[in-house]
């Protein structure tokens, strides 16, 4: 860990000192990227209640779920500073033949997430163009409720990533660390993470996307029940503007994990079309 960290801030410095992206856009940049509201189905594969998260421990049934994707961005002439909050709560109300309703939760996640970038190089002709550096961030994940122990994880990443393409908007590898707050006595998690952003127009009005990120943890000091191996989600959307600000978007995600031990996996499909709101309230200059 020590050399990673020597590395990192030695890669960071020479960057720094020697290689800078020319000028772009700077200023803030207030946006809400999504306020949906998703009617979706979803499928469950070798459920386990010893999963944490509730979209592997849930039922296969209609289910309505909510977003809200909310970042503001500010462009320093060599840094650029994002922040964001990402928020999703879902229930599925079932009610089987000759048997009382009753609910469930399909998806519960609250992340905050602030991160420094230093704008090292310009990319104008190579995919359409786009900034790349080394990054810093710390996020916290939480959730609004759980039946079993709240979800407490503050994590930092160390990486490089490409951002602000016309067709990348994030590309990233990082070095984790994470402190465990969920249960009792806390625990320290290593591991890496990559995941890529796309956004881009197919015609006027039809806008696809589409994002993926994967998470792999190396080492754990204290195990509990629910530790990870890793973590695998894609998502694929077709954002069909209706007018203004106001979309419809048939998408299909997909999610997949498995536990540390006992190593059991599990996999987690939507599938779907989501009534969504977005608003640029400020671009930066």
């Amino acid at each position: 860990m020590k050399d990673f960290f020597i590395f990192f801030l030695f890669f960071f410095n020479f960057a720094l000192i020697n290689l800078f992206a020319e000028d772009k856009k700077e200023g803030l940049e207030v946006d809400l990227r999504q306020l949906s509201l998703n009617f979706t189905s979803t499928e469950i594969k070798n459920s386990n209640p010893n999963f944490t998260s509730s979209r592997l421990n849930t039922d296969s049934e209609v289910h309505i779920q909510g977003k809200l994707d909310f970042m503001t961005n500010y462009f320093f002439n060599k840094f650029f500073w994002s922040n964001s909050l990402i928020s999703e709560y879902g229930k599925t109300y079932i009610k089987p033949k000759d048997l009382e309703k009753y609910e469930t939760e399909n998806v519960d996640k609250i992340l905050l997430n602030t991160d420094l970038t230093l704008r090292a190089w310009l990319f104008e002709n190579v995919l359409g163009g786009f900034e790349t550096g080394p990054f810093a961030s710390i996020e916290y994940e939480t959730e609004f409720n759980s039946d079993q122990n709240l979800k407490k994880i503050l994590r930092s990443k160390f990486g490089i990533k490409a951002f602000e393409g016309k067709y990348i908007k994030d590309l990233y590898f990082a070095y984790i660390l994470e402190e465990d707050y969920t249960y009792e006595k806390n625990s320290n998690k290593t591991g890496y993470e990559t995941g890529y952003n796309l956004i881009f127009d197919i015609k006027e009005g039809i806008k696809f996307a589409n994002f993926l990120k994967f998470r792999k943890y190396l080492s754990i000091e204290k195990e509990n029940i629910s530790d990870l191996d890793y973590e695998f989600e894609t998502e694929i959307r077709l954002d069909v503007k209706l007018f203004n600000k106001l979309s419809l978007a048939p998408f299909i995600n997909y999610y997949r994990s498995a536990l540390k031990t006992p190593h059991i996996s599990a996999d987690n499909w939507y599938t779907g079309i989501s009534l969504s709101y977005s608003n640029m309230f400020k671009k930066a200059d």
